[in-house]
């Protein structure tokens, strides 16, 4: 009887933990996927596919992601260039500004954008830029596949084509160096 009683509270604390250790397939899909909100208000989905990211509609562009803070110098400068190359490229490329900073909310909780517009004015920042709670899953996500620790210096610049890693840059870059990875990219 003894035996029988171990067994059986033996199998289910078994069948518990290993219920409690197993992912749902959705949770699996949901840790693949960041949605940020641009400063628009529009959603952006980006997809992680394995050390590559691409975004949802939009896999065939080639995606530069710009981890960034709006008190950091460099990338204070670096927004006209980046502005430019958006322009410039602006069939083939995007060019999203992830900030590392804390969204600003309101008294309310709802989401606002000050410091962020401020930036893009100053700075004439012309390329998407999101402020979301999903921005440090994603800057965290992107420095991962990069193999840097949590500590990371910025500017960062991550570069993907179709899911697939092309190059990043850490710090101030020039405007040359980047377009010259961009023109490999879309064999241009």
């Amino acid at each position: 009887m003894l035996k029988k009683t171990f067994l059986s509270i033996f199998l289910l604390l078994s069948t518990t933990f290993f219920l409690a250790c197993s992912k749902d397939t959705n949770d699996i899909l949901s840790s693949n996927e960041h949605v940020l909100t641009s400063l628009k208000g529009k959603q952006i989905v980006v997809k992680q596919d394995g050390d590559g990211f691409y975004l949802e509609g939009d896999k065939d562009k080639l995606v530069i992601f710009d981890i960034f803070a709006t008190w950091c110098p460099p990338c204070q400068a670096s927004a006209s260039h980046l502005s430019a190359l958006q322009d410039k490229y602006k069939d083939d490329i995007v060019i999203i500004g992830v900030t590392i900073e804390q969204p600003e909310r309101n008294a309310k909780g709802a989401l606002i954008n000050d410091k962020l517009n401020k930036f893009r004015l100053k700075y004439n920042a012309r390329y998407t830029m999101v402020n979301s709670d999903e921005n440090s899953g994603l800057s965290d996500a992107i420095t991962k596949s990069l193999k840097m620790g949590p500590r990371y210096p910025i500017p960062l610049m991550a570069m993907y084509k179709n899911g697939k890693y092309i190059n990043h840059y850490v710090g101030a870059i020039q405007e040359e160096f980047v377009e010259s990875d961009i023109k490999k990219a879309l064999n241009k």
